[in-house]
């Protein structure tokens, strides 16, 4: 069983048929044991998923990708792809997963025209960002294009109604409906993967080609991209909250890729085993500094191992992935302020921002933050291990859909 990147439930409307078929059934039953509920939410709710669908539409886009030539075997063809994007800016800017497009010598975007044909594009990948999956794209179009507004997957609970389209197996604007299962899910990566993923856990049904697709909210807003599920299971889907590609975005326009902030240090979740490895109160919380990079900016500013970080420019740190995105969104030459402990005191440190050294060191060396590689075997999550990238679908030689023996879910 394995997890895959996809380059890449009963709907409301049939809920409320059945609902409605069990309203008219009643009305027939001289009496009754309960008070019997108005059927206007679930209505109201299934006009909306159809309505989000069909103005999100013009604005979600299929990808097509050509294979490097470069990469390719003596004796093989070229391999393509197929995924899908969402335009996010009139001029021709679209949003989607960077593994869609990873190692691409050519990309075609197809748009569906206010009269229902399609026209193509050929693309161009303005920036990429491996960490966090996302890639921003751009087209040049002879007249402004339809967009999605983004959203924040803040406001989106368990059991809230999404809606996801996209390009799956090639079928351009499907669409799937379902819930959000979980948020915050960070104990699965990508084939083990280090990255900042922060997932959305839904159960509308993605598939290989559903990658880079927009997930909307009922009031037809982006928050979340689609980006991994488990080809063996059944609704557990995986997307990447808009917030963060919202931060990686600009950068990816000016920069072509995420100039992330380094601190130099290495941190842990507090829990009992590390409060006893540090000799701290095993009551405390924060996150724990496990090792400091020699002559990183942290060193300079004298943080020390075994300090607890309580908080950064006063927003409370109680996860050691969320002070990592924290220090990686805050951008080169920002200065942070960091409370902490040191052996019981409180204490207050400022770090100045340096970009990520060319030559990464190892994991327990990274910057800002524990990451699933730097912790035991015995406390990683069984689901890291078990999901793994399918960097896009491929699709026939022809171009066409892929056929069910194509290799599909291979990574």
């Amino acid at each position: 069983m394995g997890w895959k990147w996809f380059g890449g439930g009963i709907t409301g409307a049939m809920l409320a048929c059945a609902l409605g078929t069990a309203a008219s059934a009643e009305a027939r039953t001289p009496s009754k044991l309960w008070m019997e509920a108005q059927n206007r939410a679930i209505s109201r709710q299934h006009s909306n998923i159809s309505e989000v669908a069909r103005k999100a539409m013009p604005a979600v886009v299929s990808i097509t990708t050509r294979q490097d030539l470069a990469e390719v075997a003596p004796g093989e063809e070229p391999q393509r792809g197929i995924g899908s994007g969402f335009i996010i800016h009139p001029d021709g800017y679209i949003l989607t997963s960077a593994h869609v497009v990873d190692g691409a010598s050519e990309v075609t975007i197809s748009i569906r025209s206010a009269n229902g044909y399609v026209e193509e594009f050929p693309a161009t990948v303005v920036g990429e960002d491996e960490r966090t999956d996302c890639a921003l794209l751009k087209v040049d179009a002879p007249r402004k294009l339809p967009v999605l507004k983004l959203a924040s997957a803040s406001h989106v609970g368990i059991a809230d109604w999404v809606v996801v389209i996209g390009n799956p197996f090639g079928l351009a604007h499907s669409v799937t409906v379902g819930v959000v299962s979980y948020v915050g899910r960070t104990d699965v990566t990508p084939n083990g993967r280090d990255g900042d993923f922060d997932y959305l856990q839904m159960d509308a049904s993605i598939n290989p080609g559903n990658s880079g697709g927009p997930v909307l909210d009922l009031h037809g807003d982006v928050v979340a991209v689609a980006n991994a599920v488990n080809v063996s299971g059944q609704g557990i889907g995986f997307a990447i909250p808009i917030d963060i590609a919202k931060t990686v975005i600009p950068q990816l326009k000016t920069h072509g890729r995420m100039r992330r902030g380094w601190m130099g240090i290495s941190v842990q979740d507090f829990s009992p085993e590390v409060a006893q490895a540090f000799n701290l109160n095993p009551r405390g919380k924060g996150v724990v500094v496990t090792d400091v990079v020699e002559d990183g900016p942290a060193a300079r500013a004298g943080l020390r191992t075994g300090d607890v970080i309580l908080n950064m420019d006063r927003l409370s740190v109680e996860r050691a992935h969320t002070l990592r995105w924290q220090v990686a969104a805050r951008g080169v030459g920002q200065r942070v302020r960091l409370h902490l402990r040191r052996l019981g005191r409180p204490m207050t440190l400022k770090v100045k921002l340096e970009d990520l050294p060319p030559v990464e060191s190892p994991p327990s060396t990274l910057a800002s933050g524990g990451t699933p590689g730097e912790q035991t075997a015995g406390a990683r999550s069984v689901l890291e291990e078990l999901l793994s990238p399918v960097p896009r679908t491929q699709s026939s030689r022809s171009g066409g859909i892929p056929k069910a023996d194509e290799g599909l879910g291979a990574p």
